[in-house]
């Protein structure tokens, strides 16, 4: 792989692009021997510990959002990306499957956005896991359903809704934060040196497992001092990490659940993108077994709550060919303010009327595109 990348730089061409549609090739299948697994613990020249600040999340804080104690997290970083910090799983046992819940049936709920908003009215969207709760509850009949609509679920948009069309945020298209999901990225942010992180917005992303998500860096947030963070749950997938520029070749990592990632400093702008989804049937076996821990495993968290047999069932149905990453933000600095809003942007705001097109994945830089995989409730007609 480095040796192709290599003869790209040379031939002047688009380095990124060429591995990111190598790792998305089904026929002959990808080589995966140089993808890194933190999870393996296995020594490599590419991983460097990350210094974490102990004392800045008290263990009893940590057990709240459902964490292990800031001393038993495992994190890396990679020689080469100053301010990349990877944590392996920090969630206590029985923890993840209440963040599974919140991302499935809490999110989604209005007043958050999400792509079905583009082509439905609101009383459509209002109880999307209400809707889809029973069809979902029933074992596979082997016979070809349509799509719940938490199935046809593709991006959910939190606190500043950011608009897909001119990639901005704005003052007047906001909705609260939810308090829980804050709580837990402030208690992540501080132990990786940033107190006082404000997560104002938040883009959940749900693939299936053909999906991807495209080459692009994350920079309409105002203030870049502040780390990106991200969640991951459900299936795994295929990482690649890349440099400043398109030419810069790509490393790339397994996401596993429960996984976080943390991009500051340096890394804060780099080109990044998700190439594939791959099964991962030891790891969703674990967080099936965690589904089913008794609520006693938790009596320490005051934010994570037990999930009920009920809910469990359709979370792990879900999961079984999917997964859901969250992304937290902060996108205001310390006295900053939005600019002043057109009167046409602030209509468009206000309707909703933001856009997310498929398109082939890989494409150009700033672009959040999903592959063309997805049914036809993902393409925005504007």
């Amino acid at each position: 792989m480095a040796k192709m990348a290599a003869s790209m730089v040379e031939n002047g061409e688009d380095a990124f692009r060429k591995i990111f549609k190598s790792y998305r090739r089904r026929n002959p299948p990808p080589d995966f021997s140089d993808v890194i697994d933190f999870s393996k613990r296995v020594p490599s020249d590419k991983i460097v510990p990350a210094k974490l600040d102990l004392a800045a999340v008290s263990d009893v804080d940590a057990a709240r959002v459902g964490l292990k104690p800031v001393r038993d997290w495992r994190a890396c970083g990679l020689q080469g990306y100053p301010g990349f910090i990877f944590i392996s799983n920090p969630f206590l046992l029985g923890s993840q499957p209440s963040w599974v819940r919140q991302c499935l049936k809490t999110y989604p709920q209005k007043p958050n956005v999400c792509n079905l908003d583009m082509h439905m009215s609101p009383s459509e969207t209002q109880d999307i896991w209400g809707k889809s709760v029973h069809s979902l509850s029933r074992p596979p009949s082997g016979k070809s359903q349509p799509k719940t609509l938490l199935e046809r679920l593709r991006w959910v948009t939190l606190g500043y809704h950011y608009n897909w069309n001119t990639k901005t945020y704005s003052a007047n298209h906001y909705t609260p934060f939810p308090a829980d999901l804050h709580l837990l990225s402030l208690q992540i942010a501080s132990a990786c040196g940033f107190p006082g992180f404000k997560a104002e917005a938040g883009i959940l992303n749900y693939y299936q497992s053909d999906s991807s998500l495209g080459i692009h860096v994350d920079e309409s947030e105002l203030d870049h001092s502040r780390p990106l963070l991200s969640f991951s749950f459900g299936q795994s997938s295929i990482f690649l990490l890349g440099g400043v520029c398109r030419q810069d070749p790509p490393t790339a990592m397994y996401m596993h659940s429960g996984d976080m990632m943390v991009m500051s400093g340096q890394s804060r702008l780099l080109y990044h993108a998700v190439p594939r989804i791959l099964p991962a049937p030891q790891g969703l076996a674990a967080l099936e077994k965690e589904g089913c821990a008794p609520a006693s495993s938790l009596q320490d968290c005051s934010v994570v709550e037990p999930v009920s047999e009920e809910d469990w069932a359709v979370c792990s149905r879900y999961i079984q060919s999917s997964r859901v990453n969250v992304t937290v933000r902060q996108v205001l600095g310390p006295g900053q303010s939005f600019p002043e809003t057109p009167s046409s942007q602030q209509r468009m705001d206000a309707g909703q009327t933001v856009g997310y097109h498929d398109e082939a994945a890989g494409g150009d830089s700033g672009k959040r595109k999903r592959s063309s995989s997805c049914d036809s409730a993902d393409t925005v007609k504007t």
